[in-house]
């Protein structure tokens, strides 16, 4: 999931910051269970779980982050 959202284009790249969470890892299961994640792969903005045991294609995700910036930014 993570190669996913670091192989988006450079535009989509400057609306984002990427945090990574590691599962072997205490802070990384926090963080899940903050999520309520249920299954891996899972991705989540402005702090909700969007994707979950998927992964989005390049165009689904793009536009999911261009709606929540325009929203946010209110563009």
């Amino acid at each position: 999931m993570a190669e996913s959202v670091r192989a988006l284009p450079d535009d989509i790249q400057k609306l984002i910051e990427v945090r990574e969470w590691d599962m072997r890892t205490h802070p990384g299961i926090k963080r899940f269970r903050e999520l309520r994640a249920k299954s891996l792969p899972s991705i989540a903005m402005d702090e909700e779980l969007v994707y979950e045991a998927i992964i989005p294609g390049q165009e689904k995700l793009s536009a999911e982050i261009q709606r929540r910036y325009r929203k946010k930014n209110g563009r």
